[in-house]
């Protein structure tokens, strides 16, 4: 009592001896951070979850822009995917332990669903792994998966890039003899590879081993990509040629060592190709064929559509279609689809593709492209942020009548997307390139990953999560919203929109025509030629990427339909307060996604807008 006394008395007398000072504000307390919402502290699990998944697939990390054993594949043996499965399954019961649904708001719930499907997803994937031998994807083959990956997504920014690159083309005859070895055992199963993939093995292995530095000859695809990556680096001052040619000479001899490694893919495949199956290839000729398909559907297409049910699908949209060809064939002044198809012949007359060909295509589909990108605003609130552009197949794996393909660009933008065409073979109609474009590119796949790779928020695994329902129903989706938005330039390019959504209707007649009807390849080319309107050397190569991929050519109707399906249930709903650019966002700005949660997020959105 008496120390405060004699403390308040000293402050009163200084207070009258010296002259007023102002009053000085006291420090406010330190502002106490909010709580974390339940739907951080779920996405917050969620990074750190797939940040351990990234540790171990080394390709996905260089997928997405990080320097995390960038020297390294992933170890695709059985024993990595039974192990990388049982995290996966206690990961997803990990976060069902922790989170309470209930209390995450809708978005942190589609968050919660995903990651829990993929759970589920990846059981079934697993379950279905003996049927997926490394070489029988004619799409995603080992033999050319590891070149690709090396020279389309492996970025050389700097000296250790570059030294990673040269340790991964070290690191591939291992990886290509634990991909034979699985194909083996797959063939042991009775998977066994098609006559006309071993083909494709055989060729494809021997180019990647031919000419420089192997011997003489043109640069051989690795060998030019390392060159030209280096080179780069000594143009930018970053990397002393000195050093540079020293790090060469180390690239050669690593790709030099890759011979004997292809070589024993070679053997197995020249030793398999008297025997291999051809003719009726589908998985009904597999054991328990039926049920691997009807997986394969599933996760394809994310519903449970049976295979009749997507073949009645196909064979009612064909008829639509053919009949919306007709009347726009008549707006041109003939009769019918058939005298338009007659005109456009004689007017385009196939002729094999040569130099001059290949660059004016590139050339106007890159021009379209930018062009495309210029009229998006009225459309679409989420537009590209990063560089497009429309390149030429690797010759490796280029093939006559080959499907186009995309890839995103890296999340910094460094590396652009990408759509890849193939240029050999016969010419196609000039109008066909324009639908193509708006597909793959803009506002097609191209835009869809540059969106996807920018997501910021949301939890990392979702920008790298995809579905082929959801990715190719946009891209089927996009060109129907270039024809809305006007930039075709002609009736023949809306008219070719049409030949390529009759090409998707037909494909889901062919898919389950060959692997739950029992057709043969030559059954399944004619059907596709006849009614999917598909030039001979491009329906042989489809057909053939169909026998090898079961189920993955129906996501693309199926994805389109039920995109076109909730919106027109929203038009309806909201009448004059839709707002297209509002859907698209909706639709593509938070991911790819199962079409359940799809239609969930659009009934959402429909009783948030009616308010």
């Amino acid at each position: 009592m008496t120390r405060t006394f004699a403390a308040r008395t000293a402050v009163l007398i200084t207070a009258l001896a010296l002259p007023m000072l102002p009053v000085m504000a006291q420090p406010a307390p330190a502002a106490v951070a909010p709580a974390p919402s339940e739907d951080q502290k779920l996405t917050a699990f969620l990074d750190a979850e797939f940040m351990e998944l990234v540790k171990t697939n080394p390709q996905l990390a260089t997928r997405i822009g990080l320097k995390l054993n960038g020297d390294k594949w992933n170890d695709i043996s059985d024993e990595a995917a039974k192990a990388q499965l049982a995290w996966r399954l206690a990961s997803v019961a990990k976060m069902k332990a922790m989170f309470d649904r209930a209390k995450l708001s809708p978005e942190g719930q589609v968050n919660y669903d995903i990651y829990a499907l993929e759970g589920e997803r990846a059981a079934m994937s697993e379950a279905n792994r003996i049927y997926r031998p490394p070489f029988y994807s004619r799409l995603y083959s080992a033999h050319s998966q590891l070149p690709d990956f090396l020279i389309n997504t492996h970025s050389v920014s700097d000296v250790t890039d570059l030294k990673n690159y040269i340790a991964r083309v070290r690191g591939m005859p291992a990886v290509l003899d634990v991909a034979l070895a699985r194909t083996k055992a797959s063939e042991a199963a009775g998977i066994r590879v098609p006559k006309f993939q071993i083909e494709t093995i055989i060729a494809g292995a021997t180019q990647l081993t031919s000419g420089a530095p192997f011997g003489d000859g043109p640069d051989a695809a690795l060998w030019a990509d390392v060159k030209a990556k280096t080179e780069k680096l000594v143009t930018a001052g970053t990397l002393p040629r000195a050093e540079a040619d020293a790090l060469l000479e180390d690239a050669k001899v690593a790709i030099q060592g890759l011979k004997p490694a292809y070589q024993r893919v070679i053997d197995w495949a020249k030793a398999d190709l008297a025997t291999a199956p051809s003719g009726k290839v589908g998985a009904l000729t597999l054991p328990n064929g039926l049920a691997y398909y009807a997986n394969e559907l599933k996760l394809n297409t994310t519903t449970d559509l049976t295979a009749e049910q997507i073949h009645q699908i196909g064979l009612k949209e064909v008829a639509r279609i053919e009949a919306e060809q007709d009347a726009l064939a008549r707006k041109a002044g003939v009769k019918d689809r058939n005298e338009f198809y007659d005109m456009r012949a004689k007017m385009f007359p196939p002729k094999p593709y040569d130099d001059a060909a290949r660059e004016a295509y590139l050339k106007e589909a890159n021009r379209f492209v930018a062009y495309v990108r210029s009229k998006l605003g009225p459309w679409f609130g989420e537009v590209p942020a990063y560089g497009i552009e429309v390149v030429r197949e690797p010759a490796f794996s280029e093939v006559p009548g080959g499907a186009a393909h995309a890839s995103a660009p890296s999340p910094d933008g460094k590396r652009p997307a990408r759509t890849f065409v193939h240029l050999v073979g016969m010419q196609k109609d000039p109008a066909d390139m324009y639908t193509l474009m708006c597909h793959e590119s803009v506002p097609g796949h191209n835009m869809q990953g540059d969106i996807q790779v920018r997501q910021k928020g949301g939890p990392k695994f979702r920008a790298v999560t995809g579905y082929v329902a959801f990715g190719e129903g946009w891209g089927l989706y996009a060109e129907r919203m270039c024809a809305e938005m006007g930039v075709f330039p002609d009736i023949a390019a809306d008219f070719q929109r049409l030949e390529g959504e009759l090409f998707r209707a037909a494909r889901l007649v062919t898919d389950t025509g060959i692997h739950a009807k029992g057709w043969t390849e030559e059954e399944a080319v004619a059907y596709l030629h006849d009614k999917g309107r598909a030039p001979p050397e491009m329906a042989r190569s489809e057909v053939r990427r169909y026998i090898t991929l079961p189920g993955q050519a129906t996501g693309y109707k199926i994805g389109m339909l039920k995109i076109m399906e909730v919106r027109a249930k929203a038009e309806k709903a909201l009448g004059p307060k839709f707002d297209i650019r509002g859907f698209h966002d909706l639709v593509i700005a938070s991911g790819s996604q199962p079409l359940s949660i799809l239609e969930r997020r659009v009934d959402d959105w429909i009783a948030a807008k009616k308010g």
